[in-house]
């Protein structure tokens, strides 16, 4: 490319190409959760009943994926075109109990939707009382 206004055309479009896939992966990685979720409170009592029955639900829904400690290191997770998250991190724990409840009712992208898999709204919330345990 001997000529400059060509050169320069090019580095402008490799550039412009660039920052377009970075704000798309950033975009992707975003997970929307509506305002009435968001606001949720678990409704669920944490005791150990409700315990053994989330570790149950977490070993036969969850683990394959997100590990066994929650770190996002399941056998499954390499398999995974998006991260599988990890439970244990700061950035987890931030978010709300409803936003939690959402991501596991409704999934995206690899994470399935779990209203029919696990069809008890209770057994969902008690799933987030276990998610919290994750941490570091």
């Amino acid at each position: 490319m001997k000529n400059p206004k060509t050169k320069s055309l090019v580095i402008l479009l490799t550039t412009v190409l660039f920052l377009i896939s970075m704000g798309f992966t950033v975009f992707q990685d975003s997970w929307t959760v509506p305002a009435k979720y968001k606001k949720m409170e678990n409704p669920v009592s944490w005791d150990k009943e409700g315990e053994l029955i989330a570790k149950q639900l977490y070993a036969k829904h969850c683990k394959s994926c997100h590990g066994k400690t929650g770190l996002g290191d399941g056998p499954k997770a390499k398999e995974l075109d998006t991260s599988s998250g990890d439970f244990s991190v700061t950035e987890f724990h931030a978010q709300s109990d409803g936003a939690l409840f959402y991501k596991t009712t409704f999934g995206r992208d690899d994470m399935p939707a779990y209203d029919k898999k696990i069809s008890s709204d209770e057994d969902r919330w008690l799933l987030v009382h276990y998610m919290r345990t994750f941490k570091k």
